[in-house]
């Protein structure tokens, strides 16, 4: 008869209730998996540290990790401008080698850049901008201003027409810069109308004057309109005629909403002009820091497959030496500017690490496989080999996936942990293919690297953690 289990229900319950249940199950499953598996490979004399590594992988895995703190960002243009001067010395850092003591190349025009903003925010009065692919006729300026005129002073950007074909698409930076555009559009709308109206960033207040080809209902323009283009607003719609004298009837709702809106306007443009500039700037920091991030994840993945090749343990916990480094993880942190702790680091490596796990990024590198060749000395070296390359890919695939988690941090978007756990799975599935396309290269470094540390004794020693030449 079986004897009864010695972990009663009710000892199991208390332990599952005071917050241990997950520790637990998983530290369990790890022995007893470990003891499975040692038992049935030869030689046994491994298996307490064997257990005891499984053991303590499976419960660091286990943990509950630290909830990721979110950046605080600028709330106000001065804040903002702040936050830029420190992205400017990055740029610094990131774009000149440190014997050069020099700026980047495209710091004057950053400077520059930032200054103009700065006078832009200290602008007073409001700024209208006239557009259209058919060029507005010079000759509404007085009526358009006097229709206008509220308490606020106001000052128009007369453009010329807006070209029909265009590779970039980006609005001029004049007009970008205005607090509200009003777009002229003669129907019917045409395609080049259309992809200009597209072009707006979705912040900039945008309003039509809409002259159409024949009389019509205004309610059947806007419907008209809103069916061609779901971004047309029927509240912002101006129906005119094309009567000079009729012009100031058909701007009487923008009139009215420049007077209700205009001080809110005035601090809104500053705030969404410095934005989308620290937007720029960061992609063009993340171009930088993925440069430094490759020969970062050059020197850490052979460190760690040199701590992996030098301790003959059948352990599983190929994961935490991959997703763990520390050192990695801080130098990821001072390249992105992440304020995140080591424990916050952790916690959203682990989350990647785990993902790596679940969608088989390492299962090319069986685990009892790798345990067994070690166990058996004739092939010891042949399992350890494997079992660092493996290390060393795993390494790749989720600094790449945390890079990815970093950037977040660094922009607009603040990333907490329930989302990292939401996104972590196409993370990693985007990095794991990306590094497979770089696969031969890998190959041809890890075969560099195993020679070297498989050398005569002359050569380095196997914990050398020193680089194969770059592929």
């Amino acid at each position: 008869m079986t004897s009864p289990d010695p972990l009663r229900p009710a000892a199991l319950a208390s332990l599952l209730s005071a917050g241990w249940g997950r520790q637990a199950l998983l530290l369990a499953g790890g022995v007893i998996g470990a003891e499975l598996l040692l038992r049935a490979l030869p030689g046994e004399g491994l298996g307490l540290v064997g257990i005891a590594g499984v053991a303590a992988g499976w419960w660091w895995l286990g943990r509950r990790p630290a909830r990721l703190a979110p950046p605080r960002l600028p709330a106000s243009f001065d804040a903002w401008l702040r936050r830029c001067e420190e992205l400017l010395l990055q740029f610094e850092q990131l774009e000149g080698e440190p014997d050069e003591g020099r700026p980047g190349h495209g710091q004057p025009q950053r400077r520059a850049g930032l200054a103009a903003l700065r006078e832009e925010g200290a602008r007073p009065g409001l700024q209208l901008a006239l557009v259209g692919c058919v060029a507005p006729d010079a000759a509404w300026a007085p009526q358009l201003q006097a229709a206008l005129r509220g308490r606020l002073a106001l000052s128009l950007r007369w453009g010329e027409a807006l070209p029909a074909v265009s590779r970039e698409r980006q609005w001029p930076e004049g007009f970008a810069a205005a607090d509200v555009v009003l777009f002229h559009l003669v129907t019917p709308l045409r395609a080049a109308d259309l992809r200009w109206l597209e072009a707006v960033p979705p912040s900039q207040p945008l309003w039509l004057l809409v002259q159409p080809e024949a009389p019509c209902d205004p309610a059947v323009l806007a419907s008209e309109l809103t069916s061609q283009w779901p971004g047309a607003a029927a509240d912002r719609l101006l129906p005119w005629d094309g009567r000079p004298e009729a012009l100031a009837t058909s701007l009487q709702p923008l009139a009215r909403w420049l007077v209700a809106e205009g001080p809110s306007l005035r601090r809104a443009t500053p705030l969404r002009r410095i934005e989308a500039l620290h937007r720029r700037w960061q992609a063009d920091l993340e171009r930088l820091r993925r440069q430094r991030l490759v020969q970062l994840q050059q020197r850490t993945q052979w460190m760690v497959a040199a701590g992996v090749f030098a301790a003959p343990l059948p352990t599983l916990d190929l994961l935490v030496l991959a997703a763990a480094n520390g050192l990695m993880l801080q130098e990821m942190a001072r390249l992105w500017g992440c304020p995140w702790s080591t424990e916050q680091l952790k916690a959203a490596a682990v989350e990647l690490g785990k993902a790596s796990l679940l969608l088989g990024v390492v299962e090319w590198s069986s685990q009892a496989l790798m345990a067994a060749a070690r166990l058996h000395g004739a092939t010891w070296l042949v399992g350890g080999a494997i079992q660092a390359l493996s290390a060393a890919y795993l390494t790749r695939v989720v600094s790449h996936a945390m890079a990815d988690v970093l950037a977040l941090s660094a922009g607009v978007e603040a990333p907490d942990l329930e989302r990292i756990k939401r996104e972590a799975p196409l993370l990693v599935a985007r990095a794991a293919e990306a590094e497979k396309l770089d696969w031969s290269g890998f190959l041809q470094q890890g075969g560099a690297w195993i020679r070297q540390q498989l050398g005569p004794p002359s050569s380095p020693c196997l914990a050398d953690p020193s680089l194969p030449p770059a592929m």
